[in-house]
């Protein structure tokens, strides 16, 4: 490997692991990893609000496959070559230990994204990766054995050159590999926020929280359960991060206009009915300011109202009409969704270099040879909750791992 080079374009997760992975397995390799920004591991210092989600604690791989919407097939032959197991000793030998909260979410000991970057940053600088942060790549071509990169009106050559600049949400944006004589899948949004039409009463319920809710999309089978969060701007919380996964070409396909049923207690409407009795003579001689759900006071008194429910009427004096409101309400209230909220540093897409185009066992393009993918820039998307770092860890390691890649 000596006299040789290798090109990363991106300085995300993805980036920044495969530089290092490549170096730590050829010393004597140039590794070079270019950033457009003027910032390093932007996605990282933003995730898990500055935490940093870093994985997934899971059973095993076909557990860990079912949290990928798009790239699943692909991913079951990387994650067996580099998943969760081997990132979190990864992280352990540098002195970065996990742990892991009550939902299998696995964050720094320390709870600071900054934790992660130091790790990055520093390793890369032990071993000798070169970073150039405001090396902007504009455009690739392939000439014989090698490449030739235009990066700030400079042309720049590598033997092996590795993709990881994370998704893009305009198709235009990835035309420069297409010029490659790749295919992309068209992109949209994943792991966005619903915007509630006409959502002055929920306006006054921001900030409001439950541990387990329902959403179900309307004229669907699609619905998705966890915890849920009420924001100025409609709902949010995994929840509906996931379901917006799982449905990302769907609701991109209606606008995303679209009607969802919101189950505050998780409960069917004949669980509901058949406890209901017990609840009533429970609560019998107790005003309606009172809740047997567990539901925030705001959320309680937000729904008996809709119900046309006295807060100082007893539960003994509900009568049927407004018994049959209220469980209505608590089930499947209806809310007419009209937009989405996406986070810029946190943006994840639906879309990306089509995977039949790859090799998963190397992360090598099956079109260009010597050209490998990492991360978001590929179809790939995970839900919520580590995934999507995950794949930028386990594609991130293979490029650089396995020999066969750089023994041409």
């Amino acid at each position: 490997m000596k006299g040789k080079k290798l090109i990363v374009i991106g300085g995300g997760a993805a980036g920044f692991f495969c530089a290092i992975q490549a170096k730590e397995n050829y010393p004597d390799l140039k590794v070079v990893l270019l950033e457009k920004q003027n910032k390093l591991l932007q996605k990282v210092k933003v995730s898990g609000g500055g935490r940093c989600n870093v994985t997934h604690a899971v059973e095993s791989i076909p557990h860990l496959l079912e949290h990928y919407p798009r790239g699943k097939n692909f991913l079951k032959k990387v994650f067996y070559q580099f998943g969760p197991q081997e990132t979190i000793d990864w992280f352990k030998r540098n002195n970065v230990n996990l742990h892991t909260e009550a939902d299998g979410r696995m964050f720094p000991t320390t709870n600071s994204s900054q934790t992660i970057i130091d790790c990055l940053t520093k390793k890369a600088d032990q071993l000798g990766v070169h970073v150039q942060m405001s090396s902007a790549v504009t455009a690739v071509e392939k000439k014989k054995d090698d490449f030739i990169l235009s990066v700030n009106g400079n042309s720049i050559h590598t033997d092996y050159l590795c993709i990881a600049c994370g998704g893009y949400p305009k198709s235009s944006q990835f035309d420069w590999l297409r010029n490659l004589g790749h295919n992309v899948i068209e992109p949209v949004p994943s792991l966005f926020t619903f915007n509630i039409k006409g959502n002055k009463d929920l306006k006054d319920l921001m900030g409001v929280s439950l541990e387990q809710a329902n959403i179900r999309i309307q004229g669907s089978k699609a619905s998705d359960i966890g915890p849920l969060l009420i924001t100025h701007w409609g709902l949010s919380g995994p929840c509906v991060l996931k379901l917006s996964a799982w449905q990302a070409r769907a609701l991109h396909d209606v606008g995303y206009e679209f009607s969802i049923l919101v189950n505050w207690i998780n409960q069917t409407e004949n669980e509901l009915r058949e406890d209901w009795n017990t609840i009533r003579n429970k609560m019998g001689a107790q005003t309606f300011s009172k809740n047997p759900f567990k539901l925030s006071k705001r959320l309680w008194l937000y729904l008996i109202e809709k119900a046309n429910i006295r807060e100082g009427k007893k539960w003994s004096e509900l009568g049927s009409k407004e018994q049959n409101k209220l469980i209505a309400l608590l089930v499947g209230q209806s809310f007419e969704v009209k937009g989405k909220t996406t986070f810029k540093e946190e943006f994840v897409t639906c879309g990306g270099i089509n995977l039949k185009e790859v090799n998963p066992k190397t992360m090598e393009s099956r079109v260009v040879p010597n050209l490998y993918f990492t991360g978001e820039v590929l179809d790939i998307d995970g839900v919520t909750g580590g995934f999507n770092f995950q794949n930028a860890w386990s594609t991130g390691a293979i490029v650089g791992q396995l020999k066969e890649s750089f023994q041409k």
